[in-house]
């Protein structure tokens, strides 16, 4: 293993090696006149390139100290940071503030001062432990800024909208920011405010997580307020840190600029070639394709709060007497490896003394229950299950709520590819995977049949979230919201999809869907559809190769 390059660590637990500071620095600090923020400077990595780029571009050494303004709430790390001033003969400067950055900005905007640059990795810190005398000033400048935080909102939210704002007309941001951007639904406002805001954007991606001890993939974004060169919008990935080296060039050259959608779409589209943008916002708008919200219903699995004890063995279930209060359950997305969970899938589940069931206690109180239930009950609370927080906030711990049955499943966390399965087991589901009941007269055989297709499968790359690590996540409402193509669906072997999709052979079905329903029912070409399938692999590709080497 190559050794931890000298980095900082923040608050938001992540590191930034030397060489991302130093390409930032590199890239947002343009002349020896440029004036710098760091919003959040830690004990100082991106302060020390900032004022290596200062001096390299001809900044006389008295100057520079004036040009770098930095603030950094921790007085210890903040103190850090004035010795990378005397380690480069520099005056040690007035200019480090030892406070909350909202309430510094809020005095920036007041004189209306603003820079030239802003650079930084602002503190990954969640709503929760947001501290909320801070939180409240962040979430004021976001709503002055047109914007609507809410509890989901992290802070380096807040941090990358307050940075933007205080760069003059022809500023630069450059930031090491969450993928999160890209993807999920609390950046939806963001992503449309930053559309609106840089003329031109830069996203620079690594193959694999590069951030040492963080499953979280992380994304260097370049804004330019005003640009003098065409605007529009660009990713561009590089094997590791160390070949950021290779990205001088000012007009980044190796990848090409996307037209900026002003809306608050995922990001993810990015990734793809212009032509491939093209198709899928064409498609999206095709009068013979179905939103999944228009077909399916889909809800979350079932919440137990204490797995271990609620979800039982066949070997469990007959040792305590507990087959009258039970119902079948699937526990885990592997047990779906068909188009259908049948009778005889949940029965070789059980045999193999997987968790198969689920206690299903009456609503009653523990007086009135039958003495098997109460014997494994008190086995429970022997254990102190009961004073689990989801339990405990029940009116009766045991009694689990919503145990209802769905029609289909639809897989919450995804590797390979999404799917639905059809539910024949009158089964339940536990909360790793989604319920799914059909809408508007749509079977179930048609939808799930006609869901495995390259189309609907590029899409959901586009819609659901990968937070790094390879996996694909989609919550209930961004499950509702992926096109379906239906027609000549009837010409689908059902029983023939299903093998197939036991034996994990995706492509052969796809050869199968996407001819019936992309080609014969939508009218698309053969090049189209290849490039769809080309898109899907694509874009799975990348998100699976998320993962540290």
């Amino acid at each position: 293993m190559k050794p931890i390059p000298t980095c900082q660590k923040l608050r938001g637990g992540y590191y930034t090696p030397k060489p991302v500071a130093d390409f930032l620095a590199r890239w947002a600090v343009r002349s020896h006149t440029t004036r710098v923020l760091e919003p959040s400077c830690g004990d100082g990595v991106f302060v020390k390139a900032a004022l290596e780029a200062l001096l390299k571009l001809g900044a006389l050494p008295e100057a520079v100290p004036d040009l770098v303004r930095a603030v950094e709430i921790d007085p210890r790390d903040a103190e850090k940071t004035y010795k990378h001033f005397s380690a480069l003969g520099l005056a040690s400067p007035d200019s480090i503030h030892k406070e909350d950055f909202f309430g510094f900005c809020k005095r920036l905007f007041a004189r209306n001062e603003l820079f030239d640059a802003v650079i930084g990795n602002p503190p990954f810190i969640r709503y929760q432990n947001f501290l909320e005398r801070h939180r409240v000033v962040a979430f004021e400048l976001m709503k002055e800024a047109g914007l609507n935080p809410n509890r989901l909102t992290n802070s380096w939210v807040p941090f990358l909208v307050a940075s933007t704002m205080l760069l003059n007309s022809h500023g630069r941001l450059a930031m090491v920011i969450p993928a999160e951007l890209f993807q999920v639904n609390y950046a939806a406002e963001t992503r449309q405010f930053l559309s609106a805001l840089y003329k031109r954007m830069t996203i620079v991606t690594f193959e694999q997580l590069v951030f040492e001890g963080i499953q979280q993939e992380v994304v260097l974004l370049l804004g330019e307020r005003d640009s003098h060169q065409a605007g529009g919008i660009r990713t561009i990935e590089m094997k590791d840190m160390d070949s950021l080296a290779s990205l001088n060039h000012p007009d980044f050259a190796v990848s090409e600029l996307k037209t900026i959608d002003h809306s608050t779409e995922k990001w993810t589209q990015y990734f793809l070639e212009k032509e491939e943008i093209e198709l899928l916002r064409g498609l999206r708008k095709h009068p013979r394709i179905s939103l999944s919200g228009e077909i399916i219903d889909v809800d979350v699995g079932v919440v137990t709060g204490q797995n271990d004890f609620f979800l039982l063995t066949q070997s469990r279930m007959q040792k305590y007497a507990l087959a009258p209060h039970t119902r079948r359950i699937v526990a885990r997305s592997g047990h779906l490896r068909g188009a259908a969970f049948s009778d005889s899938d949940w029965v070789e589940n059980a045999a193999r003394q997987s968790p198969a069931t689920l206690l299903k206690a009456p609503d009653l109180p523990f007086q009135e229950l039958p003495g098997s239930l109460k014997h494994y009950i008190q086995y429970g609370e022997k254990q102190g299950l009961h004073k689990g927080y989801k339990c405990r906030i029940r009116k009766r711990w045991y009694v689990v709520p919503s145990v209802w049955i769905p029609q289909a499943f639809m897989l919450r966390q995804v590797h390979g590819y999404p799917k639905l399965i059809l539910n024949g087991a009158d089964a339940t589901c536990t909360d790793t995977i989604h319920r799914v009941n059909f809408r508007n007269g749509h079977h179930g055989k048609e939808v799930v049949s006609a869901f495995l297709n390259s189309l609907t499968f590029a899409f959901a790359e586009i819609t659901g979230r990968s937070y790094g690590g390879g996996v694909l996540t989609f919550e209930p409402s961004e499950s509702e919201r992926l096109p379906i193509p239906l027609d000549g669906w009837g010409r689908l072997d059902f029983g023939e999809i299903d093998e197939l999709l036991r034996r994990n052979a995706i492509e052969p079905i796809l050869d199968i869907t996407d001819r019936v329903l992309l080609r014969e029912g939508l009218g698309m070409s053969e090049q189209e559809t290849k490039t769809i399938r080309g898109i899907w692999r694509k874009l799975s590709r990348r998100r699976m190769n998320r993962r540290h080497t």
